[in-house]
């Protein structure tokens, strides 16, 4: 292998390395949606088995935890780029202060995705009649 092959090898590597962490960092994709009484958090976490998965709610922010096992090579690899750790921390819109109960919320993991949802303080649907 010539130095400009070796060379053009290493900075592939290195974007690839780069765009790993950028995709990282940005990951994974979260919808928040208000329905009723609850905030509803949509989290895309395919490939990541449901016991891998951790969320935790301090004060007003969502701690999202997801790792799994990297997969060893078969062959030749010709592009990967599926995040193998994800810890990402997320504002909610939700006001929550020191005095407020701890807040809990229900968790469903189906086809890739975290449907979480969270009950909003002190709010309720008034009926109109």
């Amino acid at each position: 292998m010539g130095i400009a092959q070796y060379m053009a090898k290493e900075f592939m590597r290195e974007i690839s390395n780069r765009s790993k962490e950028f995709y990282e960092f940005i990951l994974p994709p979260v919808d928040m949606v208000e329905d009723a009484n609850d905030l509803v958090v949509m989290i895309d976490l395919p490939g990541f088995a449901k016991k891998d998965i951790k969320l935790r709610i301090v004060k007003n922010v969502l701690s999202i935890s997801a790792k799994r096992e990297e997969t060893e090579n078969i062959g030749t690899v010709y592009y990967k780029h599926r995040p193998i750790q994800i810890d990402k921390k997320i504002p909610l819109p939700i006001p929550v202060s020191d005095d407020d109960e701890l807040i809990a919320g229900t968790a469903k993991y189906q086809d890739g995705v975290v449907t979480l949802k969270i009950p909003i303080p002190n709010s309720r649907n008034i009926p109109v009649t």
